[in-house]
């Protein structure tokens, strides 16, 4: 009778462990995307919000799609109280303090704090976007992106758009990521009027100063459109919620005034009550996508610390949103010939404002009125 039941409690023992292993199975026997890597991961939010329909919020949507599909993944993010590195500092303390294994930091801004936590928290993973601590730690992955690509697609489809023959650039603050942005746009103005045909300039090119100051950037908007520009390059995070503002209250009033979208797709925000979107087409950074990659790096025991990770239209992390209802048929259809292009480096976009003004001059493109630099 004892071994009749010690044999059982072994059989349960057994299936109950069976059935353990067969919950992470799917029906083929294989593992399913939804592992259970047990792990937290927190965020700083940059200059603005959380819902900045822009950097910030593309890195926590990137975020929230890894954690949709790794159930046993908690993340969470964090207001700084202030912009400068003791307050980056001690969000990041607060956020490790919590638990959190991998830190995310969007924005070339956290760099002199990153340089000190990844000394001090060598068990800590962190991930920086736009930024590069120096030196770069082992447990830090820095990743990039090639704005001056995206922004030239888009140079390209607002030349082919505009009615005017105007078009203009509002950026936020001065930095690389965004000065990248507005040269490509440039670039991408001047490649259409030489290959396609276009007689469009770049009327007016500015910098707002901040990436939160909504009501500036509608009176920025507001002053170009009044010049006769038809058509707006928005890098600016929050401050380009007011240019679609401006926008939308002046095709309200009749006029035909477009947005160009920045870091993700935008086009939502520039729907009217018509159905209609005064965001033209949006110039995207997989910022979701650079994200959950490593975030799965992370999680699978291959955090690629200690790398620099560019994306760029090669490895798609770079373009256009892939349907755009606001431009026509033959437009896409040049936009597209000119992302395969960039792909196979038959055209090279100018990265720094040195190259922009050599590669102007060799397509015949007089950029004297335009502050670029």
């Amino acid at each position: 009778m004892r071994k009749f039941t010690s044999m059982f409690v072994i059989i349960m023992v057994a299936v109950a462990m069976l059935t353990a292993c067969q919950k992470d199975k799917g029906e083929s026997g294989s593992t399913t995307e939804t592992t259970q890597e047990k792990f937290k991961v927190g965020m700083m939010i940059d200059s603005g919000t959380i819902d900045d329909k822009s950097f910030n919020q593309g890195t926590w949507e990137g975020i929230k799609a890894y954690m949709k599909d790794h159930k046993g993944v908690k993340g969470q993010h964090v207001q700084p109280s202030g912009e400068t590195t003791a307050d980056y500092l001690s969000a990041a303390d607060n956020l490790m303090m919590a638990g959190n294994n991998v830190i995310v930091a969007p924005g070339f801004k956290f760099e002199e704090a990153i340089t000190e936590l990844q000394t001090a928290n060598p068990d800590v993973s962190f991930v920086i976007l736009e930024g590069e601590p120096k030196p770069l730690g082992e447990n830090t992955l820095s990743i990039f992106f090639a704005e001056q690509e995206a922004g030239f697609l888009s140079g390209v489809a607002a030349a082919l758009q505009s009615q005017t023959g105007k078009v203009g650039f509002i950026g936020g603050m001065q930095i690389p990521a965004v000065e990248r942005f507005g040269w490509g746009y440039v670039a991408g103005v001047a490649y259409a009027n030489a290959t396609f045909g276009t007689n469009v300039e770049v009327a007016d090119y500015q910098y707002q100063g901040t990436f939160h100051d909504v009501q500036g950037g509608q009176m920025m908007a507001g002053g170009m459109y009044d010049k006769g520009i038809d058509i707006i390059f928005s890098a600016a995070a929050a401050v380009g919620n007011g240019v679609i503002n401006e926008a939308k209250a002046r095709t309200e009033n009749g006029e035909n005034v477009y947005v160009i979208g920045v870091d993700v797709d935008q086009y939502d925000e520039g729907l009217m009550s018509d159905g209609h979107s005064v965001v033209l087409t949006s110039a995207i950074k997989q910022v979701g996508t650079a994200v959950y990659d490593a975030l799965k790096a992370y999680g699978e025991g291959k955090f690629p610390g200690g790398q620099i990770i560019t994306m760029d239209a090669k490895t798609d992390g770079i373009g256009l949103p892939e349907k755009n209802p606001n431009l026509s048929t033959e437009t896409q259809e040049k936009v597209d010939q000119v992302l395969a292009q960039i792909k196979t480096e038959e055209i090279i976009v100018p990265a720094t404002a040195d190259a922009l003004e050599s590669y102007l001059s060799e397509v015949g493109y007089d950029a004297s009125t335009i502050n670029y630099k």
